[in-house]
């Protein structure tokens, strides 16, 4: 284990199915589907920040849906699926969620539908 890897949190067993396994948590389920709080969202996982609060919308998809991300912060990468791209954490791999264009949610054309057990939030102050 390297010595950045030590540095990560601890994470439960939800959390690592979600984030090194590549799960998905049930839709309408997660902590920040429906929360509207002022702020920057990070990474579970190693606390980079992702997203901020300003760029969070109402997707009403059941996940919490961003439309852009922190520049630099986040990376994709093509979906074994072939038909999504996977969304993961730029510092430390994690899976975050999927990637969609052309929905027309708002201008920037883009949702990014991430798994709340990904995320933990801090206020904004």
């Amino acid at each position: 284990m390297s010595e950045t890897e030590t540095s990560w949190r601890k994470l439960s067993r939800a959390e690592e199915a979600v984030i090194v396994h590549r799960g998905t948590e049930r839709p309408f389920s997660g902590e920040y589907e429906d929360f509207s709080g002022r702020g920057t969202y990070s990474c579970k996982r190693c606390s980079a920040p992702l997203y901020r609060s300003d760029d969070k919308f109402d997707a009403r998809c059941g996940w919490p849906s961003f439309d852009q991300e922190i520049a630099g912060a986040v990376k994709r990468v093509p979906d074994p699926d072939g038909q999504r791209v996977e969304i993961r954490c730029a510092r430390c791999d994690a899976h975050l969620g999927h990637v969609f264009r052309g929905e027309g949610f708002t201008p920037r054309n883009t949702r990014h539908c991430v798994n709340s057990i990904a995320l933990q939030f801090t206020p904004a102050p």
